[in-house]
């Protein structure tokens, strides 16, 4: 009797180390799983930085300067954002506009290639740049506080007050008077061979 109890007690001991090795390798056979899916996560992290970082940078290169930074405007609302310190370096109109208050181009830009200028484009042009349209904006007063600021391309119907170095006409008109308050104003002003001021061209110090 002693000898069929030991040797149940013998069999019961065995059963249980038997249980312990399998329970230590199932949990041996998960540990895996957390290492793989860390190494997953590295390379595709390291792989889509550059891609994201790199292909803006080669698309902005290609895409004229008007489509990518330029403000065109056809309300007077908008246009009148554009041409503020908070604006854009390239202000187009798409139409004739007649807004009935003073203007004032503030705040200094550079252009895509990290130049000063300010422009006020008031044309349309193709792809190869070619004018198709030229747009005439009219009102009372234009102050112009931008340096290296220019009205190409059409008509600006009213009295322009330039306050800053290195204004242009560029292949454009003033149908009024063109007044400059300050020495350096003047001086620095240039107009090409297809501009025109209709009215006076002189110095009005405030």
């Amino acid at each position: 009797m002693r000898f069929k109890i030991t040797v149940l007690t013998l069999c019961i001991f065995m059963a249980l180390l038997t249980g312990c090795n399998k329970n230590k390798k199932g949990t041996d056979n998960m540990t895996p799983t957390p290492t793989s899916a860390v190494a997953t996560e590295t390379p595709t992290t390291a792989a889509t930085s550059p891609t994201a970082t790199t292909s803006p940078t080669a698309e902005a290169t290609t895409t004229p300067d008007v489509v990518t930074t330029a403000s065109l405007v056809d309300t007077e609302d908008a246009f009148v954002n554009a041409i503020g310190k908070n604006g854009t370096w390239i202000i187009a109109i798409l139409k004739d506009m007649t807004i009935n208050k003073d203007l004032v181009l503030d705040g200094d830009f550079k252009n895509s290639k990290g130049e000063s200028e300010r422009k006020l484009a008031f044309y349309a042009q193709d792809e190869d740049r070619n004018i198709t349209a030229r747009y005439t904006l009219t009102a009372p007063k234009l102050t112009i506080n931008s340096v290296d600021a220019k009205i190409q391309g059409g008509i600006f119907k009213g009295d322009v007050y330039v306050g800053a170095k290195n204004f242009q006409l560029v292949d454009a008109r003033i149908d009024g008077n063109l007044y400059f308050t300050s020495d350096d104003a003047k001086t620095s002003f240039q107009m090409d061979s297809t501009s025109k001021v209709t009215g006076k061209q002189e110095l009005k110090k405030k």
